[in-house]
């Protein structure tokens, strides 16, 4: 690569956003996808000088773009000031250096881009690990010192820890080997994470999970919800490490609640398998909130992405049919929220409330984060889901068994408590309690 592209761009640049429309390919339309890209790029400082969709029907294997097309985005970038061109689809390493050569101008593709992006916002030490270990995935398929363009512009966290550290770039060894010292790193996290779920498993207090697609309002939902203060803002994958906090619900006294990563359409393959620890919260869930923008056209095509990421993460359970084994696994209950409602117009609103009326089985809950309208029935939905499964029991117990006696009061609902004579061991207390299938089995296990 040409030393003059090296560190040209920095927050600011002017960015040429061009999607190669692939034929037959994405859920998501082009003006849908080009406004995705946009707020990608918005994400990380870029300034959009312009936005472009370029029909492909055979890609090149060179340059992707044919020469035509190749001389129209040229042609872009010199009319819009264009200092770096961002190409929404993934490039090979040929390809991007191919491009660089003849715009004369830095190229990214969605992945580098994504990448840049995680690695300004992860804030903990695992996100930063899972960061680098996603950036020296794909780095190692790249030509030496393609990748210096945005780091400079910070120091400390980030990729390869900032600028400096070329050595890493220019000896492929030298990056086998620190992925594989991340690897055990993390895998360290994971076992951290594991104890920390352990001891919320023994403290009988349900998971709630927020997933979405990104910028679907799962942050501004989660402090509406606990009064935290985690950065929510209009930016794709403001949320990247996951943030819980403890709320308390109609009929449940306690409950954790889980702010997870946005999901997006075409995530990197590296990043998939690098955030599979951040992931894993949501697969120990008792309840799964699913925040839809149902203000965005294309709500339903990232519905599906946001499906098809729990399926691989197998949380919706086994599909059950006539001919599906009997004892098939269950999957976590979902409840969507339809959020964003107060950007809806009078038409649109009351069409989707006649849609919701005509799926009674299925939990839907329209909301607006932003407002406040509909979380307070919301947290009511979400009580009930999690004592869906209660049932009345009743408990003989010695009145000086203060452990099981406080249990029952603070995971149950104690229905009636009155003496019961005298036992073995003194005086006795019969309760009338109810109680989740899961307080049972922790207050059977005391």
């Amino acid at each position: 690569m040409n030393d003059e592209l090296k560190g040209e761009v920095t927050r600011g640049a002017r960015a040429l956003v061009v999607y190669p429309q692939m034929r037959g390919k994405g859920d998501l339309d082009p003006e849908a996808r080009l406004e995705e890209a946009k707020g990608l790029a918005l994400a990380i400082g870029l300034v959009i000088a312009d936005a472009i969709a370029i029909p492909i029907r055979e890609p090149r294997p060179g340059t992707l773009f044919g020469e035509g097309q190749i001389q129209n985005i040229a042609t872009a970038c010199e009319l819009n000031e264009a200092e770096l061109i961002i190409v929404d689809g993934s490039l090979s390493a040929i390809q991007q250096r191919n491009l660089e050569e003849k715009f004369k101008r830095k190229v990214i593709d969605r992945t580098g881009l994504i990448l840049e992006i995680f690695g300004e916002r992860a804030a903990t030490a695992e996100g930063r690990l899972q960061v680098e270990l996603a950036h020296l995935d794909y780095q190692a398929g790249r030509l030496v010192r393609s990748w210096t363009h945005l780091e400079r512009q910070r120091g400390g966290f980030g990729f390869l820890g900032g600028p400096g550290e070329t050595q890493i770039e220019a000896d492929r060894r030298m990056i086998r080997d620190r992925m594989a010292k991340i690897r055990r790193e993390l895998e360290q996290v994971r076992r951290t994470r594991g104890l920390h779920r352990d001891r919320r498993e023994k403290a009988p207090w349900p998971i709630v999970a927020l997933v979405g697609y990104t910028n679907a309002g799962k942050s501004t939902l989660f402090n509406r919800l606990t009064g935290a203060e985690v950065m929510a803002q209009n930016l794709l994958f403001a949320t990247l490490d996951p943030t819980m906090r403890a709320i308390r619900l109609p009929g449940v006294e306690k409950a954790i609640l889980s702010d997870t990563v946005g999901f997006i359409s075409d995530l990197p393959t590296q990043l998939v398998a690098a955030f599979r620890a951040t992931l894993e919260e949501v697969t120990a869930a008792d309840l799964i909130l699913h925040v839809r923008d149902i203000a965005n056209p294309d709500t339903d095509a990232q519905k599906r992405q946001v499906l098809d990421v729990l399926g691989d993460l197998g949380v919706l359970g086994s599909e059950v049919d006539d001919e599906a084994e009997e004892g098939a696994e269950p999957g976590i209950p979902i409840i969507e929220l339809w959020n964003k409602w107060d950007l809806l117009g009078p038409e649109h609103a009351e069409k989707l409330r006649e849609a919701i009326a005509h799926r009674e089985d299925e939990a839907i809950v329209p909301i607006s984060a932003v407002m406040g309208e509909g979380c307070e029935h919301l947290m009511e939905v979400v009580g009930h889901a999690l004592t869906a499964d209660s049932k009345v029991y009743s408990f003989l117990l010695p009145a000086a068994d203060g452990q099981r006696i406080a249990f029952l009061h603070a995971r149950g609902e104690v229905i009636s408590e009155e003496d019961a004579g005298e036992g073995a061991d003194g005086p006795l207390l019969r309760l009338q309690v109810r109680l989740a299938a899961r307080e049972l089995g922790r207050f059977q296990a005391l």
